[in-house]
């Protein structure tokens, strides 16, 4: 017992702590190093995947809005989509509004569109389908003599993010592009929107390849429905407090109320500052 309480006087308590102390500080910054490393690099992967989701998943075309007035964001970049010749939306700091319309049937709206436009001396973008083409060759006639851009949006309407066909997809586009030759004796702007905003990055490079250049939007509101139109409040409340710089704006031909308020809502756009310009300086430019 003598012998082993005199070895422990011998000890150098103090020299003990020391080294543990700086074990211990090691320890913990070796461990705050791997912490962060790892999260760097669950952060890295996170991005990968999210990047890979955005170029391969099938999509459909969203928006989200922020403050009234503001641009919105897709859930594509306006960077992304410039690499397929595609578009969404203008300039931010240029107070203009491309106007645009898909055109599915004839419902005596479209002529009142016509009408309004006309009056104001505002240039549109018509995207047709096949069925419009063939039930309305006047109207779409008319479209090319006032001066509007006559737009491709398939002959059927199909899901095009189904596609996977270069032929597939380039038959559903050349047949509205035949169509419309006969009609006017005159060539199709290559113009693209895809039915429904559905979309993936197979059907934008195959736009691409064939010369077409895809629209999206950036302003709708739902306008589609004939068992349920919007009041004109209803729609002055979404196209008015949701107008920003460079809005590309889709409105559907077939809308009853799109019919009734298009001469004053384009009143009222201009009374809050906006031009209209066509889509090809938009595209022309960027």
């Amino acid at each position: 017992m003598k012998f082993q309480l005199e070895n422990l006087k011998k000890i150098d308590y103090k020299r003990i702590i020391r080294i543990n102390y700086k074990k211990a500080i090691a320890f913990v910054i070796f461990f705050a190093f791997c912490y962060c490393l790892g999260n760097v690099t669950a952060r890295g992967v996170e991005h990968f995947r999210s990047t890979m989701a955005v170029s391969e998943q099938i999509d459909s075309w969203g928006l989200g809005f922020g403050q009234e007035g503001t641009q919105p964001r897709g859930n594509v970049s306006a960077e992304q989509l410039k690499e397929y010749d595609a578009y969404f939306i203008g300039d931010n700091t240029d107070k203009v509004i491309y106007l645009t319309f898909d055109c599915g049937f004839e419902n005596g709206n479209t002529g009142k569109i016509l009408d309004a436009l006309k009056k104001h001396n505002v240039t549109a973008t018509f995207f047709v389908v096949g069925h419009f083409l063939e039930t309305c060759p006047d109207l779409v006639k008319r479209m090319v003599e006032e001066g509007h851009t006559v737009g491709n949006h398939t002959y059927h309407h199909y899901d095009m993010s189904k596609i996977s066909s270069l032929d597939s997809f380039q038959k559903e586009v050349d047949d509205v592009a035949t169509l419309f030759e006969q009609i006017t004796g005159k060539k199709l702007t290559k113009y693209y929107r895809p039915p429904q905003g559905k979309f993936n990055t197979g059907n934008l490079k195959m736009a691409k390849e064939l010369g077409y250049k895809t629209f999206f939007w950036s302003l709708a509101y739902v306008d589609w429905n004939q068992n349920s139109q919007p009041t004109k409040e209803q729609a002055f409340n979404k196209l008015l407090k949701r107008v920003h710089n460079g809005a590309i704006v889709l409105l559907h031909n077939t809308s009853n109320t799109n019919g009734e308020i298009l001469d004053e809502l384009l009143t009222k756009w201009e009374e809050m500052g906006y031009k209209f310009k066509p889509l090809s300086e938009l595209s022309d430019v960027q």
